[in-house]
């Protein structure tokens, strides 16, 4: 007799059974972020490491543009205004919204329960002549990057930003670890300065590498890993600052937003001394302050104001004496132009020339053009055509 044969549905489902799930990109990524976390650091493990860090960059690239093409959108529409903006960056009951109220004209909703600010409430803070705008989000919490508890929303602003207030409470100082951490993950690198580095794309040649620093970490075989990894095959690469992977896939990315931060350590009233030594030893250049009263407020306005690199340029009208009570507030390394383009949007386009009288001029009355850096305290007569 005849073995029976099996049937095609029972086939069919065997097959089935035997067929692994696709991963997603985000399963991806959770196992290369796993590797990472098992694998020692050395010279060795060096280009591997780099080579992996690649790979998640490049996953989350792919996933961030993913969502953009079905149209998700992160962020609060914040339209900038004054001399400098600034986020005040915490965890949910850290006393943002009482801060904000001490230092501003703003109305903040005050509450001793989480979540208590729901939008963003600017206020504005006038210090030296500066007027400066001063925002206040809803807390951040741990996973906030990949968006949990509106942290996506809360994290684009900061894009815009040109100052972050880190809000601690001194009692729950291990917050700033996961602070950093997740706006580290959202692409704001604080206190860092954009790597030196130029990437020229070329339609043939290879990879070549030119460096004006030594890179203890970071060779050339992992460079052109990196590179590889994210479909460059033939560049010219100029390196004038000592990075390591993270910073070079930065520099290849080109998204990044580089701002200063400022911690400020608040409810100092509810600490021990022990504790309020503690956050000194921790963080020595943070400033401590209790929000609902004076203490130290001062301190932090100014704190803020030079966090900003702000300077005072005074304007003069030909034949007139220099207006020396009121000054312009501008950044700092600004030229004639931007005080132009501050001033009216036309002043560009009818500029003949400037004359200048302070620190950056070789001497008094000096006519200059457009392009000319200007310094704290110098005197400024725009003469337009």
């Amino acid at each position: 007799m005849a073995p029976r044969k099996k049937s095609k549905h029972i086939k069919l489902d065997k097959r089935l059974e035997k067929t692994p799930e696709k991963k997603t990109s985000y399963d991806k990524i959770k196992e290369f972020e796993q590797e990472l976390s098992t694998t020692k650091y050395n010279k060795k493990t060096q280009h591997h490491i780099g080579l992996v860090k690649a790979k998640i960059a490049n996953l989350k690239k792919k996933e961030i543009a993913r969502s953009a093409s079905k149209g998700k959108k992160e962020g609060y529409s914040v339209r900038k205004t004054g001399d400098g903006t600034v986020i005040m960056l915490g965890f949910p009951s850290v006393g943002k919204s009482t801060l904000l109220n001490n230092i501003t004209n703003a109305n903040s909703p005050i509450g001793s329960y989480d979540f208590t600010t729901l939008s963003v409430i600017p206020g504005t803070m006038d210090y030296k002549h500066a007027k400066i705008q001063i925002l206040d989000v809803p807390g951040v919490v741990s996973g906030a990057a990949s968006g949990r508890g509106r942290g996506k929303e809360v994290l684009a602003v900061m894009r815009n930003c040109d100052l972050v207030l880190m809000l601690l409470d001194i009692n729950r100082l291990g917050e700033y670890n996961v602070l950093v951490k997740e706006v580290y993950e959202t692409g704001i690198r604080l206190n860092q300065k954009k790597p030196d580095v130029r990437i020229k794309k070329k339609a043939r040649g290879g990879i070549r590498i030119g460096k004006t620093v030594h890179l203890p970490n970071l060779d050339d075989e992992t460079i052109k890993g990196i590179m590889k990894e994210f479909s460059i095959s033939n560049a010219e690469v100029l390196i004038r600052t000592n990075i390591n992977a993270d910073q070079f896939i930065d520099c290849i990315e080109d998204n990044k937003k580089y701002v200063n931060s400022i911690i400020v350590i608040n409810k100092i009233d509810l600490a021990t001394p022990e504790h309020i030594g503690d956050a000194k030893r921790k963080f020595p250049n943070a400033v401590l302050i209790c929000a609902n009263n004076p203490h130290n407020i001062s301190r932090l306005k100014e704190k803020i104001y030079n966090g900003l690199k702000l300077i005072n340029i005074y304007l003069k009208e030909a034949r007139k004496k220099a207006d020396l009570e009121v000054p312009l507030i501008i950044n700092k390394n600004c030229t004639i132009k931007d005080i132009c383009n501050k001033l009216h949007k036309d002043f560009v386009t009818k500029f003949k020339f400037a004359r200048v009288w302070g620190e950056s001029a070789k001497f008094g009355g000096q006519m200059l053009r457009l392009k000319h850096k200007l310094l704290d305290g110098d005197i400024v007569e725009i003469h337009l055509r």
